[in-house]
């Protein structure tokens, strides 16, 4: 399916701030991307880099004023998901380099805490997708989904005692208890068709049978037109702006996803 995906960003700021985005979708990963633009006003120099995830990141040097950006692109992407229940857990010794950084725990995903927890959910699973399966079952009855209920990011033992979160803190909770029985788990985000209400979305993958599958514990059904923005070990990783300085206030956010063809 083609979608087209755009995010409208308007800020205020007072004094000299630094601006880091992430605001242009993932190049590969079952995506392809057909049409990008990138619109800021006023027009000001931007720098673009890659960081060590592979995420492409715009820096910008604001000194004062309204910056408004507009990035939009047309990506074509899978109406469904891949599902392989039964998938097998990937033995440590046998983990490719690139996935390890996604076994440990980081800021956000503190899975040294929830080893007890993730054996009790999965006590009945078979290793692997199976016992990733049920930790997001488990996460969609347990967390409750309420968007907009937390403007900062929440680490899992915190979304745990809380009891809910926006769709951030739902999948690094599901993220700690795979981390805690050794299954390799990431945070994505970007954009899902008919998300309600829509926004950005967070979701995130595991790493199981030798490859990564998508899991969203917000959702009660397992649904395809996803554009990926970026991937990480947790929030921290993949916000999708940063700012430096003070005086930089952001206004207002407009996330639009539509259908241009099937």
């Amino acid at each position: 399916m083609k979608l087209k995906v755009s995010c409208d960003l308007h800020f205020q700021t007072s004094e000299t701030s630094v601006l880091i985005f992430m605001l242009r979708p993932f190049r590969g990963c079952q995506q392809w991307v057909s049409h990008e633009s990138f619109t800021l006003e006023p027009c000001l120099p931007i720098m673009e880099s890659t960081d060590s995830l592979g995420n492409a990141c715009q820096r910008l040097l604001v000194s004062g004023g309204d910056v408004f950006i507009r990035t939009a692109s047309e990506v074509l992407v899978d109406a469904q998901v891949d599902v392989q229940p039964g998938a097998e857990f990937v033995e440590i010794q046998h983990l490719p380099h690139e996935v390890m950084p996604y076994l440990l725990p980081s800021r956000y995903c503190e899975s040294d805490r929830f080893g007890d927890l993730a054996r009790q959910i999965t006590l009945d699973a078979s290793p692997g997708y199976d016992q990733v399966g049920k930790i997001a079952a488990w996460v969609t009855e347990n967390i409750q989904y309420l968007p907009g209920s937390s403007e900062f990011p929440l680490s899992a033992s915190e979304v745990h005692l809380q009891g809910h979160g926006v769709c951030r803190d739902l999948a690094q909770m599901a993220i700690a208890l795979c981390r805690s029985i050794s299954i390799p788990a990431r945070l994505v985000v970007g954009y899902l068709y008919n998300l309600q209400p829509m926004d950005l979305h967070a979701w995130f993958e595991a790493y199981v049978g030798g490859r990564w599958y998508t899991f969203d514990p917000t959702q009660n059904s397992l649904q395809g037109g996803r554009v990926i923005i970026a991937f990480g070990r947790d929030a921290a990783d993949v916000a999708i702006f940063h700012q430096f300085g003070v005086g930089c206030v952001l206004n207002s956010m407009d996330v639009r996803v539509e259908l241009l063809d099937n």
